[in-house]
């Protein structure tokens, strides 16, 4: 049987690591790839037989290469990737067991439902929401140049799961905001190691493009009062990345 390895990164996910880990102890072994928590994030971890690694957080692309090295020392053929805030129902993990017992793809694409402060979402580019998580660990690894919304250089094509992960992204607007605040220089950042400059208009631009690809092109209508508000965030976000780029 392949062995698969189930990796988890965190910094300070106490309030989330538990039942994490619990939605995914079917896999093989599970692995921590901490950031130095301090909130308790690891004893916990520990006592439910996660082996923890550390180390300092550079970006995600980097941390999630990481994994697949360690996961590949313990033995590992198989990864599947999920983050603290995520959980893995019955139904997905009886799929992704009898996926890696064929002679499959070496990589798979997840559907993923995203719920924020209470609403499970259908539209806005957060349903479906694809994730690339499961993978051969020795044909794939983290493109290095993106350090946030990383994406996976696989050897193969990859295929698609049909059950989904339950991601309890946001609770509130306060935690959406705080958080989005954290990807803008990121995503600056990566503008300007393209190359990218904004012109005069782009502040203008970019903004409302983006609020009618999500809101119209993406259906972000179906999710109501809540669906408008993310839509109008993610816009607004659009032109802060571009004004941070501006001030690099």
């Amino acid at each position: 049987m392949p062995k698969i390895i189930a990796a988890i990164l965190t910094k300070n996910e106490a309030r989330h690591i538990a039942d994490c880990i619990k939605s995914v102890q079917w896999a093989d072994k599970v692995i921590i790839e901490d950031s130095f928590s301090d909130d308790g994030t690891i004893e916990t971890a520990e006592k439910l037989g996660a082996k923890v690694f550390q180390s300092h957080f550079v970006n995600f692309a980097v941390a999630r290469n990481t994994a697949l090295q360690h996961a590949q020392a313990l033995g590992g053929n198989w990864m599947f990737f999920v983050d603290a805030d995520e959980r893995v129902t019955p139904e997905l993990a009886e799929e992704i067991q009898g996926i890696i017992t064929e002679d499959s793809a070496p990589g798979w694409w997840v559907p993923r439902y995203n719920i924020m402060w209470g609403h499970t979402l259908h539209g806005g580019g957060w349903y479906p929401d694809y994730q690339l998580r499961l993978m051969k660990i020795d044909a794939a690894q983290y493109n290095p140049e993106r350090e946030v919304h990383e994406t996976v250089i696989l050897e193969g094509p990859a295929d698609y799961l049909k059950e989904h992960l339950i991601h309890y992204n946001y609770d509130s607007l306060a935690h959406f905001k705080q958080k989005q605040n954290r990807y803008i220089d990121f995503e600056a950042k990566i503008l300007k190691d393209k190359g990218i400059k904004a012109k005069p208009w782009t502040y203008l631009t970019m903004p409302l493009r983006e609020f009618r690809r999500r809101y119209i092109q993406l259906g972000g209508y179906r999710d109501g009062w809540v669906g408008l508000q993310l839509c109008s965030l993610m816009s607004w976000y659009t032109f802060a990345t571009y004004w941070r780029l501006r001030r690099l």
